[in-house]
């Protein structure tokens, strides 16, 4: 492939706000340069794998990833515990334990009805539910053949990004979950996840503490 196509399709991952497509990499190129360019999805995937290539001889910290059915930019699995480190720090949209434990369920159980979660995870799930769906990290498909035809719930794309996961299929098998766990990288992140809650709910305690003294002293 011309060496200017190679560029562009990195110019179009590098500036794709979500994972683009091979196909609407293709739309793009022929928009552009018109219908009669020669141009397929195994181009694309084999000028992929080329860019990874150097960017690998380059000892660049990041590469090309497949998510999603799409292609993106994103950094290499040894930075991820330093940029996973920053992540908790600044990332509002952190899932709380019981969302987590809901998705995982959701997620490995699939297509999932809500008498089901409950019933898994022994608490009412409403709130849980509508907060993953607000999130549009699940999604209703259809109704269940069972009494009262309760609603089914999977997963979206939107959760295989935001756990950066090609497909489904990509989640870590039970086994591998219990090798995470006992990981000392994961156990050391966690420590300090929870210490960084522990510290907030201090600040918050103190601040409450203050406002009702200064309230008192106004009284």
């Amino acid at each position: 492939m011309d060496s200017i196509y190679k560029s562009i399709i990195e110019a179009l991952i590098f500036a794709s706000d979500e994972p683009i497509a091979a196909n609407d990499i293709i739309k793009v190129i022929k928009e552009i340069d018109g219908q009669d360019i020669e141009i397929t999805i195994d181009d694309i995937e084999a000028t992929i794998n080329e860019l990874n290539l150097k960017y690998q001889n380059n000892e660049n910290s990041f590469n090309i990833l497949k998510i999603a059915e799409g292609y993106v930019f994103g950094t290499k699995q040894e930075y991820a515990k330093y940029l996973g480190y920053l992540t908790t720090e600044k990332n509002k949209r952190r899932l709380s334990q019981a969302a987590l434990e809901t998705l995982a369920i959701i997620a490995y159980k699939q297509p999932i009805t809500k008498p089901e979660i409950e019933s898994i995870r022994g608490v009412n799930s409403d709130y849980m539910i509508n907060t993953l769906l607000e999130k549009n990290l699940i999604t209703i498909k259809g109704r269940s053949e069972t009494v009262g035809r309760p609603l089914l719930y999977v997963t979206t794309k939107e959760f295989l990004k935001y756990f950066g996961l090609n497909t489904i299929n990509d989640l870590p098998k039970p086994r591998e979950i219990e090798e995470i766990m006992k990981d000392e990288d994961f156990l050391e992140q966690k420590r300090k996840i929870m210490m960084n809650g522990i510290e907030e709910s201090l600040e918050t305690e103190i601040e409450d503490e203050t406002e009702s003294g200064n309230e008192d002293t106004l009284e």
